[in-house]
């Protein structure tokens, strides 16, 4: 495989090569192949697709998260978006800096394996009890699995007023962060919806706290190398350092390359894994 070869196959695969994504049903296709991507493309963000890429068919002039407000083409990606998560065929999480991740239904009980709640229906731990969320986040836990879905107007009537716009975003970000809750709902008047994610999707939460943490990390770098078609170790890694240590994802690796289920690949001046091909097609290419 050639640089130009693996390029041609990330853009046909992420629909960024003119194909763009227009109706729900190409939406729905083009996520359960990818599996996950970001929503708007990231400086820092690893190698991987956009929703906005796909919906426009292109990465010319893509809007960062920061300047979508004013992109008449981000409107039309999020409306799709929206209906995804409304019918749960996609889920959401929050992930690096403005972007979040938009997951497919069949890959997001892997990511909740990994930083879900075992116990979904328990409140979350706060800091004082050693764990990551601060007070304000286990009081809106407590609105939401009493009251919800709410918008963030309905929250502050249930936590308290006085808690300011700013405090309630990082609240509700620390608990999406560890898929306590997810955006259920948006619109351009009310804003975003949450509930917790036991109630809204009880079938995905299950299936995931019944998937161990290595079998989670490991089905994860087989879609991203599956999505990416090729990648460095570095890539894998950065993208699932999201989500859990890098000794556990190069574990998983590690693991994949003896089982033979990756394998190296070079292209260019670089070493790549990618996952091994079907042996019809490593014969295919021999002979050809």
């Amino acid at each position: 495989m050639t640089e130009q070869e693996l390029e041609q196959q990330r853009a046909r695969l992420w629909r960024i090569d003119g194909n763009a994504v227009r109706t729900v049903e190409d939406a729905r296709a083009f996520l359960d192949a990818v599996g996950f991507c970001v929503t708007y493309p990231e400086r820092s963000a690893p190698l991987i697709p956009s929703f906005i890429g796909a919906h426009i068919g292109s990465t010319a002039g893509l809007p960062d998260a920061r300047h979508a407000f004013a992109d008449p083409r981000a409107q039309q990606a999020t409306e799709l978006m929206v209906r995804l998560l409304r019918e749960r065929s996609a889920f959401e999480m929050k992930f690096s800096g403005d972007s979040n991740l938009i997951i497919s239904a069949a890959s997001f009980p892997f990511f909740y394996a990994i930083v879900g709640d075992r116990t979904p229906k328990a409140p979350p731990r706060t800091k004082a009890q050693g764990a990551a969320v601060s007070e304000l986040s286990a009081s809106v836990f407590a609105a939401l699995q009493k009251h919800g879905p709410l918008s963030k107007t309905q929250l502050q009537e249930h936590v308290g007023r006085e808690s300011s716009q700013a405090a309630l975003d990082r609240a509700l970000g620390e608990l999406w962060s560890i898929l306590k809750i997810t955006r259920v709902d948006y619109s351009p008047s009310g804003g975003a919806s949450w509930d917790v994610l036991y109630r809204w999707a009880p079938e995905a939460v299950k299936e995931g706290i019944n998937i161990s943490l290595p079998e989670a990390i490991s089905a994860l770098v087989s879609k991203y190398l599956e999505t990416v078609v090729a990648a460095e170790q570095e890539d894998v890694e950065q993208f699932l350092s999201h989500l859990t240590s890098r000794s556990k994802v190069r574990d998983a690796v590690n693991a994949l390359l003896q089982a033979r289920e990756l394998s190296f690949v070079t292209i260019g001046t670089k070493t790549l894994i990618r996952m091994t091909p079907p042996p019809d097609q490593q014969r295919s290419r021999h002979h050809g």
